[in-house]
């Protein structure tokens, strides 16, 4: 059955999919770095693939919800902001500075911090750090991409979807250690995600809320709005300040899978069931 990709790419370069299908008039640029797309793929046209949207399932335009699989897209917000906003230690800044990829020993590097800088001795007084993440795929949504910018309908829709699990395995131990981190150095990390992938999380395993000024743990969910001429814009849903104890709590106390079924699984495997 065709496929319009339209019904499965939301965005290409920050702008509706339908308006951006040749973005090498555009020089790759994104718009939310203010350079050129850092997503790339080769065999593609200009060995780009910036795509920063993606529909939740098939159907229309309207019904599915945009799902972010490029975290450079949260740049459309002003992060920094909404951390010293939501999610600040102590006094607000008086000098606040952005770092992006500051390495952290024995564990790879954080994507932002947002300093408080002394303009004098230039010693950093009050920090937070922040941890941006998209949602992973299976399988590829490149032919969807390539049918868009070539003007055509596939044959049939492309074998991809979010790959929740994947994300959830990953990022979370990453925030339960880095919290962790943080909270013997007397802060916290700031968790810069979509409203649904927070939702999954939970629904996995439920970490409880506390007062912001008990938690190491902040998650800052945004959601999407459309304006009047059908452009995404990225809006700051909930703040939800937690703990990395009830985070590893959550995921050390869930729910266990049944055992029956797993049995089951491992009879079929034995060529027993």
């Amino acid at each position: 059955m065709p496929f319009d990709p339209l019904h499965m790419i939301a965005e290409v370069l920050g702008e509706p999919a339908d308006e951006m299908r040749n973005p090498a008039n555009a020089g790759y640029q994104c718009p939310f770095i203010n350079d050129i797309c850092v997503k790339t793929g080769r065999n593609l046209p200009g060995n780009y693939l910036p795509v920063c949207t993606l529909y939740r399932s098939s159907g229309t335009q309207q019904g599915p919800a945009p799902i972010t699989v490029c975290p450079k897209r949260f740049f459309e917000r002003q992060i920094h902001v909404d951390v010293i906003k939501h999610a600040w230690i102590g006094p607000p800044p008086t000098n606040p500075q952005v770092a992006y990829e500051v390495a952290m020993e024995k564990f790879g590097q954080v994507d932002m911090v947002v300093a408080d800088i002394d303009p004098t001795t230039y010693q950093v007084q009050r920090f937070v750090s922040v941890e941006i993440q998209a949602v992973d795929i299976t399988g590829s949504y490149v032919p969807a991409y390539e049918a868009l910018i070539h003007n055509r309908m596939l044959d049939r829709r492309p074998t991809q979807n979010f790959n929740w699990a994947n994300v959830r395995k990953r990022f979370i131990s990453q925030l339960i250690a880095k919290g962790y981190y943080h909270h013997h150095w007397g802060t916290r990390v700031v968790a810069a995600i979509q409203t649904e992938l927070f939702s999954r999380f939970q629904s996995h395993a439920h970490a409880a809320e506390v007062a912001l000024r008990d938690s190491n743990i902040v998650f800052l969910l945004y959601d999407y709005s459309m304006d009047e001429e059908g452009r995404l814009h990225l809006e700051l849903d909930r703040v939800v300040p937690t703990t990395h104890t009830n985070v590893m709590n959550a995921i050390m106390y869930e729910v266990p899978p049944d055992r029956q079924a797993f049995e089951q699984r491992i009879l079929r495997k034995l060529g027993m069931a």
